[in-house]
């Protein structure tokens, strides 16, 4: 069956009109400011509002249908023609006049990677700042979930895109129709989106920075306002306790969320993902607290940042961001823990992999895959012992399907796998073991700091050219959850059937 490439088309010129007009926003933040990149920021949005206008305009007799295999390549080259798009302020404004470290930091932030290319974060004006935020936001639900509640206005269903956007064991849905899904998730994204930059501006942060990070949070992307991030407020710990607090919500389903606003609380009670990922957070916030206090030097966690409330809370405050950051992939950084121990430099490294609940903004493997896995591996005893018994795997008290859990399996070994070539390319690029292991397990989890030359206080500038292409590959793969990227590289993909 020939592919629908005129609705492809139409559907990109969409993406990019949504692109544009979020431009104008940071365009209008630019002009409050008087930075100088306002002129810079609104001819990237008329460009890209043109290319979109274009698009839309030479596709509209396209046949109103989006099937199986226009949903993956919809989903996948969306994002990377709003990543092209999306470097436009970067580069018209001479923020970033390098396109492959343009592009980069672009796919970072639609990705919610939270990775950077920048040396020197405050210098750049507030409107490119914002911009670079806001591409979190975006990417954090998802433009395609945006996408999927206008799409009734052009007479097309949204189906095959949300689940390309959003692949995974998980079938929640708040309401029958997607497009209603799409617009209470924005609704509950947005709410908290503006809950955190209240709590953050009268903790004491300026109005600027509360709602940058507001938006980097919700998103779990990381990307700050300040070169030092969440270091810079370590003498304001309500400050880090309110970013902790939106982190682990972030990181949860957001299904979830809006069980709690209905009032559902037995709902959430019985959610078994929910339960082990408020578990392990505060399982591995003790491992890590308890390490920090006894090994670590307290007053060598953040050099030139005081001691506010005794070692007692400065282990705890420290050891639970990082984790909450970590698991949530979020990558906002009060310490580097690479210098805490070496104990604790692997255990993070493990958190690399592990990912926030199914249904959230977080990347990585999701708490919900792990779960599963572990709960087959452990009824392989029970199967082995009693050949002929049918033992299923359960979830939530009810029987999750046999194909359910060979995708999840099949999910994990093809992860591993990239992540084992991804460290490969890097270290035939030129990484060392730990930098080129950390940045592919980063990369890949969408988790932002990492090992070696790319620990929490530095950077990714000093890569290799294909490397930083390399990176970006992976960011995208990882936020794509695999297959959507995967599956347009394979050839029978492309076979007409």
């Amino acid at each position: 069956m020939r592919l629908n490439s005129k609705i492809i088309f139409h559907l990109m010129g969409l993406l990019l009109l949504f692109n544009g007009a979020f431009m104008l926003l940071a365009a209008l933040v630019s002009g409050i400011y008087k930075d100088g990149a306002t002129l810079s920021i609104m001819l990237s949005s008329v460009a890209t509002m043109f290319a979109g206008v274009f698009a839309m305009y030479y596709t509209r007799g396209h046949r109103k249908e989006v099937k199986q295999r226009e949903g993956y390549i919809i989903v996948t080259f969306g994002w990377i023609v709003m990543s092209v798009s999306g470097m436009l302020p970067y580069i018209f404004s001479d923020s970033i006049p390098d396109i492959t470290n343009a592009f980069f930091e672009t796919v970072s932030g639609y990705t919610t990677t939270g990775s950077s290319i920048l040396d020197d974060i405050e210098s750049l004006p507030e409107g490119i700042l914002f911009w670079r935020s806001l591409t979190h936001w975006i990417g954090g639900m998802g433009i395609i979930v945006l996408a999927i509640a206008i799409l009734p206005l052009l007479g097309i269903g949204g189906m095959q895109l949300f689940s390309a956007e959003a692949p995974g064991p998980s079938s929640d849905k708040l309401h029958p129709r997607i497009t209603d899904t799409a617009k209470r998730l924005w609704f509950i994204y947005l709410g908290y989106t503006v809950a955190e930059t209240i709590l953050l501006k009268l903790a004491g942060m300026s109005f600027f920075d509360a709602v940058n990070h507001a938006l980097a949070t919700l998103s779990t992307g990381g990307f700050s306002t300040k070169n030092a991030s969440l270091a810079y407020w370590n003498d304001q710990p309500l400050i880090q306790y309110i970013v902790i607090f939106f982190m682990f919500l972030a990181g949860s389903n957001f299904v979830m969320s809006y069980f709690a606003f209905k009032g559902k609380v037995q709902r959430i009670l019985q959610d078994e993902e929910l339960r082990y990922y408020t578990v392990l957070v505060i399982l591995f916030t003790a491992i890590v607290s308890l390490v920090v206090y006894y090994q670590a030097n307290i007053t060598e966690l953040t050099p030139g940042y005081p001691m506010v409330l005794g070692k007692a809370e400065s282990a705890f405050r420290h050891g639970l961001f990082q984790v909450i950051s970590v698991i949530t992939t979020t990558g906002f950084v009060s310490a580097d823990f690479t210098q805490w121990t070496p104990f604790l430099k692997v255990f993070f490294f493990c958190l690399f992999f592990m990912g926030g609940s199914a249904g959230s903004t977080a990347g990585g493997i999701k708490v919900m895959r792990h779960l599963l896995i572990l709960k087959n591996g452990i009824l392989e005893f029970k199967r082995t012992l009693h050949s002929n018994a049918i033992i299923p795997v359960r979830y939530n008290n009810r029987t999750v399907k046999e194909k359910i859990v060979y995708n999840i399996i099949g999910f994990f070994v093809l992860y591993m796998l990239l992540f084992v070539i991804g460290a490969l390319v890097l270290g035939f690029l030129g990484l060392d073991f730990e930098s080129a292991v950390g940045g592919a397990a980063s990369s890949l989890g969408n988790v932002g700091p990492a090992l070696g030359i790319l620990d929490p206080v530095s950077n990714y500038n000093g890569l290799p050219v294909l490397a930083k292409w390399w990176c970006a590959f992976l960011m995208l793969a990882g936020r794509l959850e695999l297959f959507t990227v995967l599956i347009l590289l394979t050839p029978y993909f492309w076979k007409r059937t």
